[in-house]
């Protein structure tokens, strides 16, 4: 039981921040609680067992190599500088695959920040509010659950209480976080640079926000955008300060 209190206060955590959604799922995950302290343990996990035998799809492997299927690599520049190679896999989650290649070619995802980068769990974005409620003017999707483990790099799909409710937003995991298995839609993984994802400033949302300064399918062969140098602002300089002495 404490487990399974544990996987859904964090499952919670994932949900969007707006406050409706937030009080439904705190209405969902008590009502779940009675369920569970109802009908016991053993037959969640007959219900677990009965869903997985009954999936018979068959999910192919991460292929590590950049250089290769460059239509399903979802690339993106960040404001720290680095660019981080993402796999994309419509064998998982055709339908969430589909919408974030979507919105890359829209340029929905340029310029949005990491709104909530949680040390030692995950780090969001997608949401050009930078608030957490907000997303693309498309409709949301249904759920694509897959076994596939929410290991560290992987790429899923934020949501509201409910499981139909993927829009635009994503986070990218740090570390293994098994429970969210089945919970939320994984439709990818860092191939190349997870370090950057590592240094992604971290908060709620951070005081300076790194950004996703351009999203790209490797397959466009977008160059990384060249990052403007810091603004420095001129100082009025008086006659005294051109009469002054030269210091030592």
């Amino acid at each position: 039981m404490t487990m399974l209190k544990s996987s859904l206060a964090i499952a919670a955590a994932l949900t969007l921040a707006a406050t409706p959604f937030a009080v439904q799922a705190q209405e969902e995950t008590a009502s779940a609680e009675e369920t569970v302290a109802t009908e016991g343990t053993a037959s969640t996990e007959q219900d677990t067992a009965t869903e997985q035998a009954a999936d018979t799809r068959v999910f192919s492997p991460v292929n590590f190599n950049a250089s290769e299927d460059l239509e399903n690599i979802l690339l993106l520049d960040l404001s720290n500088g680095e660019r981080v190679a993402i796999r994309l896999k419509p064998d998982w989650a055709p339908h969430h695959v589909e919408r974030i290649k979507t919105l890359t070619r829209q340029g929905f995802y340029d310029g949005v920040i990491f709104h909530r980068v949680i040390d030692g769990f995950m780090a969001q974005t997608g949401d050009p509010t930078g608030t957490g409620t907000g997303g693309s003017e498309l409709p949301d999707i249904a759920q694509e659950f897959n076994r596939m483990p929410h290991v560290r790099g992987t790429v899923s799909m934020a949501r509201a209480a409910s499981e139909d409710s993927a829009n635009s937003q994503f986070f990218i995991v740090f570390y293994p976080r098994l429970n969210l298995d089945n919970n939320y839609t994984n439709f990818g993984r860092v191939i190349s640079n997870m370090a950057a994802v590592d240094a992604i400033q971290r908060g709620e949302p951070p005081a300076n926000p790194t950004r996703v300064l351009q999203a790209s399918i490797a397959a466009d062969n977008k160059p990384v955008p060249v990052m403007a140098p810091p603004q420095i602002q001129d100082e009025d300089i008086s006659i005294d300060d051109l009469n002054a002495p030269i210091g030592n």
